[in-house]
């Protein structure tokens, strides 16, 4: 388990570091479809040549980058589509009538897609997070004698004990500083930041990541030092646990029934991802979400999926300088739009000299109006899927964007698929940790 964890941390550290990290449902996936993954990679390790490839710094930085942008994109896709290939882009997209108090979108299942569904929510609380503001004091003074000093903090009836020292020659400002680190460094669900009253005079605050509150309880942290290891004190000179702002939950009515939620941000019927904006007006509280019909919605798809595309050429883009094999990738992405540059043409998409693509609105909706929704988006569809089948290439394989040199190539017919080639790739991201 300590071995897992550590390698957890690892691949977070990489993918925060260098390239966007999102979890979403579409990153589970069937014994079926792992399957087909390992299959692949059995594939490809028997007919792939033996290389040296450049294990850098900047190469692995740029390899992991490529891995999850590539792995961006194709949820993107995804996550506009359903199982079949012939339901590319045909999902439907939600509707607030008042996105500065409800925004909504719809993830359910295109069979469940019914254009006709619709409800109504009022928002008369939204959930707010706990918020401990200390005491405001001089930065360039001290009134705290050196030594080891520690605190506890108690979220969500987890106990944490931080020791630290205060070394002569400190100031408030030095130990507000220090703790602020020391508290996010954990990660315990505490965002620490340091308030300025004036030039002379700051605070230290913590803010809970986590909002609402369960029944019977009226915080969601506690912060004392009462009964700690070391030096107590520093819980009332630096005012650590003087409330603020007391957390709650978020208070709606769904079609009129009243409702309560930890969380400004929920599902609902499994269909639904609302995330509360803000009150609703007294006047006319009552905010309808529903479903935008076939040609907004397959308009919103299309711009949502060139979107994800541009996103992954201009990230492409900036490793040109230093890794020249990503404008191989930047031309492959290329060729793959212009095989489909007249049926996109016909629709206002075209390919830009950077590699990216434009849309013209008014050529679009005049298509999709003309022909029909689902029938003029069949060229685009075509597109969708080839891009998602490159995305899942580069996914099983970022290693073929690396400069490498060719060593030896397999003997036909009587190769086999080696164990290790596989581990380029993790052996790169874990290599200075191991």
């Amino acid at each position: 388990m300590a071995y897992q964890y550590a390698l957890s941390n690892i691949y977070n550290h990489y993918l925060t570091t260098y390239a966007p990290k999102s979890a979403t449902r579409y990153d589970a996936h069937k014994k079926s479809e792992l399957r087909n993954v390992y299959n692949s990679i059995v594939k490809l390790n028997k007919e792939a040549p033996l290389s040296i490839v450049d294990t850098s710094e900047a190469a692995q930085k740029y390899v992991v980058g490529i891995k999850e942008n590539a792995r961006e994109l194709r949820n993107t896709i995804t996550s506009l589509s359903g199982s079949d290939e012939s339901e590319l882009l045909n999902r439907k997209t939600a509707y607030t009538t008042d996105n500065s108090v409800v925004d909504a979108k719809f993830i359910g299942d295109i069979a469940s897609q019914n254009e006709d569904e619709s409800f109504e929510i009022s928002v008369e609380q939204l959930a707010q997070s706990q918020v401990n503001t200390g005491n405001y004091l001089r930065k360039d003074a001290m009134s705290m004698p050196s030594g080891t000093y520690s605190f506890d903090i108690a979220v969500n009836n987890t106990g944490y004990e931080f020791q630290f020292n205060i070394n002569p020659g400190d100031t408030n400002f030095d130990l507000q500083n220090k703790l602020a680190r020391l508290i996010n460094n954990a990660n315990i669900g505490l965002k620490a930041e340091i308030k300025e009253y004036d030039e002379n005079h700051a605070a230290l605050s913590l803010e809970s990541s986590a909002t609402g509150i369960d029944l019977g309880h009226s915080t969601i942290f506690d912060v004392s030092d009462e009964q700690t290891s070391r030096h107590g004190g520093i819980v009332d000179y630096l005012g650590l646990d003087e409330i603020s702002r007391y957390p709650q939950n978020a208070s709606f009515t769904l079609n009129g029934e009243k409702r309560i939620s930890y969380s400004n941000h929920f599902t609902i019927g499994g269909k639904y991802d609302i995330t509360l904006q803000g009150i609703s007006n007294t006047e006319n509280p009552n905010v309808t979400v529903g479903l935008k019909p076939d040609t907004e919605s397959l308009t919103e798809n299309v711009h949502r999926f060139i979107g994800g595309y541009n996103d992954f050429i201009r990230a492409a883009t900036e490793y040109q300088n230093t890794q020249p094999k990503s404008s191989q990738l930047i031309r492959e992405m290329s060729r793959i739009s212009g095989l489909y540059n007249n049926e996109l043409g016909s629709l206002g998409i075209s390919l830009t000299e950077d590699g990216t693509i434009q849309v013209d609105d008014a050529i679009l909706k005049a298509g999709i109006d003309e022909n029909g929704a689902k029938e003029s988006l069949n060229g685009i569809k075509r597109f969708a899927n080839a891009v998602l089948n490159k995305t899942n290439a580069i996914s099983l394989n970022p290693m073929d964007y690396v400069n490498k040199t060719i060593v030896a190539y397999k003997n036909p017919g009587k190769n086999y698929a080696p164990a290790y080639i596989t581990s380029q790739y993790s052996g790169m991201m874990f290599n200075s940790y191991i």
